[in-house]
């Protein structure tokens, strides 16, 4: 059974030092099982100045089993899938321990970022490509960074009015974009679907 205390406690240790780690994560809805993490791309790499949105499922098994996680935000990384968001890292599977936290897998995401294991790719394309043309890889890192991983505060409000004209409520709409990287066409559908 879910330990929904630890998960509390574990939300709020989070977001309580989100203005210094830039991590967060919250629920999608009313529930703590489905629920939204964001980490800042790291500094020095094609990922900086990105925000990347990740989708968590808790097992019921949790802090057993670990966390499922994927990437809402596209992204070109050797260690993350670039159709599917699904993420290649150990202690996702078999290296996880009831020790670590939601935010201890963020944050070793959020490594991941910085230091791609190309010889253990989830997505063997974009593995080649880093390394095989690594100034290609970069620059295609950097342009899905800036396409998919940054959104003017401008942007997101003309979004979130839009949306709003369409009779959705604003709170919903807000959370909503936040969930699926700021992508009005994904929130539209979701917000269509829910």
């Amino acid at each position: 059974m879910l330990d929904f205390g630890r998960v509390q406690k574990e939300l709020q240790e989070c977001n309580k030092d989100v203005n210094l780690s830039g991590i967060s994560v919250n629920p999608k809805s009313d529930n703590l099982i489905n629920l939204t993490g964001s980490i800042p791309g790291p500094i020095a790499t094609p990922y900086e100045g990105g925000t990347f949105i990740i989708d968590i499922d808790l097992p019921d098994a949790y802090p057993f089993e670990p966390p499922r996680m994927k990437f809402a935000t596209k992204v070109w990384h050797p260690n993350i899938s670039s159709q599917s968001g699904a993420i290649c890292l150990d202690i996702l599977k078999d290296q996880w321990s009831p020790a670590l936290t939601l935010k201890t897998a963020l944050l070793s995401i959020q490594a991941l970022l910085s230091a791609p294991q190309p010889d253990d790719p989830q997505d063997a394309v974009v593995a080649q490509q880093y390394l095989k043309d690594y100034q290609t890889f970069a620059s295609t890192a950097r342009y899905w960074t800036e396409s998919f991983a940054k959104t003017s505060f401008l942007g997101v409000e003309e979004k979130v009015q839009k949306l709003v004209e369409m009779g959705f409520p604003e709170g919903m709409v807000r959370s909503t974009l936040e969930a699926v990287g700021g992508d009005e066409n994904m929130a539209l559908e979701k917000l269509c679907s829910g």
